[in-house]
């Protein structure tokens, strides 16, 4: 495995020094080294992979430096267009190093929403005209691999990529992340909120943890999964898929986002305020970080969603951050006209025993399909 401080350290001494990006399972190591190592000035967690893309160029277009930036391979789609239409050499000509993970990569085990996106992965990049080399594991000269990079970067003047292996850091805890002393879990409130609906509600839910807890709930409960469409891709799009649906039935529909996700594509919000669904119900489930990654921080306890809702049209907005109290809230909420939103702040973190979905996508698909009809 490649020693995270010596990839730093050997990326600095070539000038690469601003990081930005949304973060990634198999680069969760790195990422976390680049958190506890770089000033913050220097490392930017960006709402999306377009985002940290026009983030770089701009950095490039101050400094006449070369920044990285980092993605899951699933975050490459947001980055398309701003690589083509902005860095790429027959645009702006703006160099960078793109660090992406292989998700999905043929022959490795992996979830359902990763396997094609992997599996396309180096055809997407040439079809991109982006070079890139393979980092894993077996990469013992750090120094040669990084040099051939910066080397390529500097006489193409356009991005070039590091696609990196499953496993090919070695492991590195993140030092600077501090919890708050939040009491309940995500898990203790998915349970109270799913309890609270009535039995034909519609539940969409976002990608990464919250998604697997509410599939245990309802395993748990025995009530069947026709009610829920378990979102396990798309991150940051739950929210509008709720809206499509909403829109288009009468039932009540409760969507389940994440803050990262909500962050991600946040005008969701405008759309959601200004359409004005009265049977729908946004609930923003805020831990403070990109959880089911690593864990790296994202801007929810550093911005106010309550007041964005309002500010977007929501009819009413609440936060809270106390199992009793969500109990309540959901009481009040289950009367109000839509949209509403509920910011609920929960803890980091899972139980290392949570399972996965046992059913397919389309699987799923289908049976909320035919709930909806009914």
């Amino acid at each position: 495995m490649i020693d995270c401080s010596k990839f730093f350290n050997t990326l600095k001494s070539h000038y690469i020094s601003f990081y930005a990006g949304v973060p990634d399972s198999l680069l969760k190591d790195f990422c976390a080294y680049v958190s506890d190592h770089a000033s913050k000035q220097d490392h930017i967690i960006t709402a999306n992979e377009g985002g940290a893309i026009a983030l770089a160029a701009g950095y490039f277009l101050a400094t006449g430096n070369i920044p990285l930036v980092y993605m899951q391979n699933s975050g490459l789609g947001n980055a398309i267009n701003p690589l083509l239409s902005l860095a790429d050499k027959e645009v702006y000509s703006i160099p960078m190093i793109l660090m992406i993970g292989w998700r999905g990569e043929p022959g490795v085990k992996d979830e359902p929403q990763h396997i094609k996106q992997g599996r396309i992965q180096k055809d997407l990049l040439e079809v991109l005209e982006i070079p890139y080399k393979i980092l894993d594991s077996s990469v013992c000269d750090v120094d040669t691999f990084l040099s051939e990079v910066v080397t390529q970067v500097k006489n193409l003047q356009s991005p070039v990529a590091i696609v990196v292996k499953k496993g090919a850091f070695s492991p590195y805890k993140l030092e600077g992340n501090q919890d708050r002393n939040l009491s309940l879990t995500r898990e203790q409130a998915v349970q109270q909120i799913l309890s609270s609906l009535p039995k034909d509600a519609i539940v969409i839910s976002t990608t990464g943890k919250t998604s697997r807890e509410v599939f245990e709930y309802r395993e748990h409960k025995k009530e069947g999964h026709n009610c829920d469409f378990l979102t396990v891709g798309s991150m940051g799009h739950c929210s509008q898929i709720a809206l499509g649906i909403a829109l288009n039935t009468k039932k009540l529909v409760l969507c389940l986002d994440g803050d990262g996700a909500a962050i991600m594509h946040m005008g969701s919000m405008a759309i959601i305020g200004t359409t004005a669904p009265s049977n729908l119900i946004h609930i923003v489930l805020n831990n403070g970080s990109h959880d089911s990654v690593g864990g790296q921080p994202t801007l929810g306890f550093k911005i106010s969603f309550i007041t964005i809702a309002r500010a977007c049209g929501y009819k009413k907005a609440i936060t809270v951050n106390r199992e009793k109290d969500l109990k309540k809230v959901m009481q009040s909420v289950l009367k109000a006209k839509g949209p509403v939103l509920v910011e609920v702040k929960v803890s980091k973190g899972a139980r290392k025993d949570l399972g996965r979905p046992t059913s397919t996508p389309i699987e799923n698909k289908l049976l909320l399909m035919n709930k909806i009809k009914k």
